[in-house]
């Protein structure tokens, strides 16, 4: 009797271990997909990034006046090279997105840049990009849903507090800022 109580204590321990490792494992791999997701959203970041400088360079040539937006555009890439949260990312971005607005408001008073081949290349690369950057937050927040999903079910919200994971992940939202329309001042 005592041997079968000792063999029924030592394969519960074994399947209760068996199981913790299979949370753990299941936790690592739902954090990397997160981290992956996210790399992929500021992949796309970095690649309308590298396409702004290319864009305000052909409507510098059309429209020298208005060195204040491009300073702008300049400062608003700048912020985003040097956030390091997805936070502060996320802001700098939206940023972005409201002086690439502006700078695209002054491209309608100018009917020769709109004309220009390189401009109109430049453009369908830029909406493309835009578009690549809905998927991959799209993408992102649903790697973050199945992180928060699963690390909050029982008993697994029980592993990630042993095995220190991220109670929850943090959703891309919109900032307050991209709610409002862009102010166009000239």
């Amino acid at each position: 009797m005592k041997k079968l109580r000792k063999f029924v204590v030592l394969a519960v321990l074994f399947i209760i271990f068996i199981y913790s490792i299979f949370q753990y494992n299941k936790l690592v791999s739902l954090d990397q997909k997160v981290k992956v997701a996210w790399a992929q959203v500021e992949n796309v970041y970095q690649r309308r990034n590298d396409l702004i400088p290319n864009l305000v360079e052909i409507v510098k040539g059309y429209a020298k006046h208005e060195k204040e937006l491009f300073i702008q555009v300049t400062e608003a890439r700048t912020k985003w090279q040097n956030a390091k949260s997805v936070s502060e990312k996320e802001i700098a971005a939206s940023e972005i997105d409201r002086v690439i607005g502006r700078l695209l408001f002054v491209v309608e008073n100018y009917p020769q840049i709109k004309a220009s081949t390189n401009f109109l290349s430049l453009q369908d690369e830029l909406a493309g990009t835009e578009n690549r950057i809905a998927v991959e937050r799209r993408r992102y927040n649903l790697a973050v849903e199945q992180y928060n999903r699963n690390a909050k079910l029982f008993p697994n919200f029980i592993f990630v507090r042993i095995f220190g994971f991220d109670s929850e992940k943090n959703y891309f939202q919109a900032t307050e800022q991209s709610q409002k329309p862009p102010q166009i001042k000239f």
